[in-house]
């Protein structure tokens, strides 16, 4: 005789506990261990990223692969996504902290801005 995972947990689980349960496999679902599962889980390719941020399918996947880019990298990737990066600090014992400007456009254009300020003062010295 068959027994459905429903009827089985339904015998043996409460339903605060079927609850928690539901609710810490979406939050499972929401963590991904890399940007490729991420993709994949939106039903994106490489070739779609790239044509987003202006890179081939083959950087792109060679960034997919990386542990450590450029937060401007990132912010591009994921908001070809369709995403917006956001960054948070987190704390044994105290409140997270949530960074702004990192990453974002307004940020990369700040400093690009700061960069050819430098180079015209270096060159005018």
């Amino acid at each position: 005789m068959v027994i459905s995972a429903n009827d089985l947990f339904a015998e043996t689980m409460t339903e605060e506990m079927i609850e928690a349960s539901d609710r810490r496999f979406k939050e499972l679902m929401e963590e991904f261990d890399n940007l490729q599962a991420l993709r994949k889980s939106l039903g994106l390719t490489q070739e779609y990223i790239g044509g987003k941020i202006g890179k081939k399918q083959v950087s792109v996947a060679q960034l997919e692969k990386r542990s450590d880019f450029l937060l401007s990298t990132l912010r591009q990737y994921v908001e070809a996504l369709g995403g917006e990066l956001e960054l948070v600090v987190k704390f044994k014992d105290k409140k997270a902290a949530r960074l702004s400007g990192f990453g974002s456009r307004a940020a990369a254009k700040a400093t690009r801005s700061g960069e050819r300020r430098s180079r015209r003062l270096a060159k005018a010295v």
